[in-house]
């Protein structure tokens, strides 16, 4: 064998070798990401099933809130039954507005906030909204993690060769004014 075949052999083996440590980085990072939504969809189901709880609670003080508690639970079947992850992040939206609506709701019912069943499911879901929130943060480090890789180069012409595409972030969608709203406090 030639010099020269030798120096091409090597240089094509360095090449898919090269290739080959961008596609695992690739699926790595894809997986990672996976892998935190995973952690969203344990908090998720406990949310789910705190849901109907809190609702029947209420449901005994604020009849005539009917609506607003039917919309809360439709919106939770529609989140728990989503299957990819970006049907889950727009039910997801969907259901966190329904929720803070069901908040503004409750504010009418003095006796209601001081019931105890009441106090302790609202301090489960304060918990679980708290994990959710920090599991999101993970999950969007494992997002913006892999969109550099898919749209950076030289893993960029890898990428789009493997089917790897940007993905959604778990964010707050449509209510991001809603909530950058300062509150406001009023003493009666």
């Amino acid at each position: 064998m030639s010099t020269s075949v030798i120096i091409i052999l090597v240089v094509v083996a360095i090449l898919v070798i090269w290739a080959i440590s961008i596609y695992n980085r690739l699926v790595k990072l894809r997986n990672n990401r996976e892998n935190a939504f995973a952690d969203i969809d344990v908090q998720l189901k406990q949310r789910y099933d705190l849901i109907p709880q809190l609702v029947e609670t209420v449901k005994g003080y604020a009849k005539h809130e009917k609506s607003t508690l039917e919309n809360v639970i439709n919106l939770r079947n529609t989140a728990a039954s989503a299957t990819t992850i970006d049907g889950k992040i727009a039910a997801e939206n969907q259901l966190s507005s329904a929720l803070a609506g069901l908040k503004v709701t409750l504010e009418a019912y003095p006796d209601l906030k001081a019931n105890q069943n009441f106090l302790q499911l609202q301090n489960e879901m304060g918990d679980i909204e708290n994990k959710l929130s920090s599991v999101r943060r993970f999950f969007n480090s494992a997002t913006k993690e892999l969109n550099n890789a898919v749209q950076t180069f030289p893993s960029n012409v890898f990428a789009g060769m493997f089917g790897f595409k940007k993905e959604m972030m778990f964010d707050l969608g449509s209510d991001r004014a809603e909530v950058e709203k300062v509150p406001q406090v009023k003493f009666d």
